[in-house]
């Protein structure tokens, strides 16, 4: 039997407070029918999928879709109840949650009795922690008993489930899922790492009808004798322990304070430390999917899959984070365990999950979408490491040749790239001179790249007017060359155009679809390179973009305002040009993400959001708290612009809408701006604190 690729659907269906937050609705999967035939043309065998309790008021949907599954022959996995505390009436710490929750079970092997694989109660444990611990979630308790109750009525819920579902279907398999993790910690903590690595097991260890490992502790929290024994006298072993592991799952404990910012201590009532993520802190790195699998195979020798393998990351670290996976699983595989799949999580992303899905479901990360992640390099550690530094072989990668180093994009792209762990090669014009056929060929013969971001070109909008043939030379000829070499070498090559291309005759967000219109030398010389370009190569892929601000650019138009502002200068502001402001960290993330999906032809990226360069600088002061009296509204014409601009040039796009808010990018932006101005403070101040 060979491993096989599984996937799931995030299909969480939380409670806070009395709002219930559900991730089908979010990523549209919920009225998308046609998404099962997307899934089953990756070539998964099953599909961990949702027909859960909180969201089955009538069976049609889950009718069409699991027949749907049925006739493309991907195996579905049914979850009951994912992250959530039932209906309205009932709750995690509801006597009654058991036996309702069989009850529901039986209706639904009833209706689908050809389903073989269920999972009644997604992840138990994590969801007794984030529920009646933690109080992330419904019912909102903080506290232990709480969490021992919500653990033991979930587990007894899975029993009783499978008890019913096996009355209808006696073959059906229980896969039961939890996140396992592991601490590790500095000798004063020990015992409270201890009791985390014996608690994690705990679903998989009542279940199983071995409460033994932590049946002291749940009774010392109130859980009584012949409760504990329902399960030895009620076994119910999973067929498969599904393994639900990332890399926040390992944990270190330290009790060294003055390592770490305040806002990570926390004490046990007994001990004070510090819980980080292990990666940040050990010097060896984690323990790693690969050692879990081995500890699940010692301790249960039944079989195993990992149910959830899913990065919150860029598209890179999730490919380099499942390959270790899915390395891990075959390893243990050749070592003699029965480890089934590995399940790609999540096909259509997550949302709200960096705020632990308590403040809505705004938030995206990707999914479904060469090999060190950030975990196994050196940069990874934030904090003193604890151990030996492993500093794993980085291997050969082709580079991405990036044109433009003196510019604000070509220093943002090789950051940014740099973070990614995408080897990369920064050229200045010396290096290669794209406007020039020989020195492009040079170049691309020296570096060998597997691909092409021009970010080169001549940016003066004003002094084009008065230097055509030097703008032509470095915006229109310079691309064109470079498309020409990529056509010739089968490369593909991401360049960059401008909202100036447009005429401002529009007065709602131009798109793709429309015809450009250049009022100036400028937009002309951009507009000629997106024809040649895409006349020349078919891997080309041309950003249309707007308005730059970001943090490593001293010049842009929202730095300067602030800078401004802070300095208590005034500050002019045209209000009578309409633009889509750009946070250049967006921008670079986004047009990575196009170029390595293999997207051609012409996109708009810009931040959502359409604004005068004057309300643009009302909301960064008010963002950066600072005060705005000193903001002058003028009009272009007062600007002494030389070049002609269009009164309305802000961008959407029709093939996706990719970028976040413009909101949310400023936010960001006023964010880094501040920790970088105190942490530029503190380094000043630290000498004196010495010399004191």
């Amino acid at each position: 039997m060979t491993l096989e690729v599984w996937a799931g659907v995030e299909a969480t269906v939380n409670r806070v407070g009395d709002t219930y937050l559900d991730q089908l609705d979010a990523s549209g999967h919920a009225t998308r029918l046609d998404d099962l035939d997307r899934f089953a043309a990756l070539g998964i065998t099953a599909i961990r999928y949702p027909v859960l309790w909180e969201r089955t008021h009538d069976w049609g949907w889950s009718d069409e879709r699991l027949q749907r599954l049925r006739e493309l022959h991907v195996r579905p996995i049914v979850g009951l109840v994912h992250h959530g505390s039932g209906p309205p009436e009932t709750s995690l710490l509801d006597e009654r949650f058991p036996e309702q929750l069989a009850a529901y079970a039986r209706r639904v092997a009833e209706r689908y009795p050809w389903v073989e694989d269920w999972t009644p109660v997604n992840e138990p444990l994590t969801t007794a922690r984030f529920s009646c611990l933690y109080g992330f979630w419904y019912p909102h308790h903080r506290e232990a008993a709480s969490f021992a109750r919500a653990l033991i009525n979930q587990v007894r819920a899975v029993v009783l489930s499978m008890r019913a579902i096996r009355e209808v279907i006696p073959n059906a398999r229980l896969i039961q899922t939890d996140d396992l993790g592991k601490t590790h910690s500095t000798a004063a903590v020990a015992y409270q790492a201890a009791h985390e690595n014996e608690r994690r097991w705990s679903t998989w260890d009542l279940l199983c009808g071995r409460p033994s490992g932590v049946a002291e502790w749940l009774r010392w929290i109130g859980i009584d004798a012949p409760e504990l024994r329902w399960f030895e006298e009620n076994p119910c072993p999973p067929d498969i322990i599904g393994i639900n592991h990332y890399l926040s799952s390992e944990r270190f404990l330290d009790h060294r304070l003055e390592r770490y910012p305040d806002r990570l201590h926390g004490s046990n009532g007994r001990d004070r430390y510090v819980d980080e993520l292990a990666a940040r802190i050990l010097g060896a790195g984690p323990d790693g999917p690969a050692k879990l699998l081995h500890e699940a195979w010692e301790r249960y020798g039944r079989p195993l899959a990992v149910t959830e393998a899913h990065n919150g990351c860029t598209r890179e670290e999730q490919l380099r984070w499942l390959e270790e996976v899915w390395r891990a699983a075959s390893s243990a595989r050749a070592k003699g365990a029965d480890v089934r799949a590995v399940t790609v999580w999540s096909l259509l992303g997550t949302f709200g999950w960096n705020e632990m899905l308590t403040r809505g479901t705004d938030f995206y990360e990707p999914g479904v979408l060469d090999g060190r992640g950030w975990w196994r390099r050196p940069e990874r550690l934030w904090y003193p490491p604890v151990g030996a530094v492993a500093r794993p072989n980085a291997g050969r990668q082709r580079p991405l040749l990036i044109t433009g180093a003196t510019g604000t994009l070509g220093r943002a792209f090789a950051e940014i790239a740099t973070e990614r762990g995408l080897a990369h090669v920064l050229t200045n014009r010396r290096r290669l001179d794209a406007a020039d056929p020989v020195s492009v060929e040079a170049a691309l013969r020296a570096i060998k790249p597997w691909a092409i971001v021009n970010t080169a070109g001549y940016v003066r909008v004003d002094d084009a007017q008065l230097d055509q043939p030097a703008c032509y030379r470095e915006n229109t000829l310079a691309a064109s060359t470079l498309a020409r070499a990529c056509a010739q070498q089968s490369l593909p090559l991401l360049t960059f155009s401008t909202d100036l291309v447009f005429d401002g005759a529009k007065n709602v967000p131009y798109t793709e679809d429309d015809a450009a219109h250049p009022l100036n030398v400028y937009g002309e010389s951009k507009a000629e390179a997106e024809r040649l370009v895409l006349a020349s190569c078919d891997r080309a892929l041309v950003v249309r973009t707007s308005a730059f601000f970001g943090p490593w650019d001293e010049y842009n138009f929202v730095t300067q305002a602030l800078d401004a502002l802070a300095a208590d200068r005034p500050f002019a502001a045209p209000d009578d040009a309409v633009v889509s402001p750009t946070y250049v960290p967006d921008l670079v993330q986004a047009s990575l993400d196009l170029l390595i999906d293999g997207e051609t032809g012409i996109w708009h990226l810009a931040n959502a959001g359409a604004t005068t360069w004057f309300e643009l600088a009302l909301h960064v002061a008010e963002a950066a708290e600072v005060d705005r009296s000193g903001i002058e509204a003028v009009t272009s014409a007062e600007i002494g612009w030389i070049a002609p601009r269009p009164a309305y040039s802000a961008l959407t796009s029709v093939r996706g809408q990719v970028m976040p808010t413009l909101d949310d990018a400023i936010a960001r932006y006023t964010e880094r701006r501040s920790a970088k101005k105190q942490a530029k403070k503190q380094a000043i101040d630290e000498p004196v604190k010495g010399a004191a």
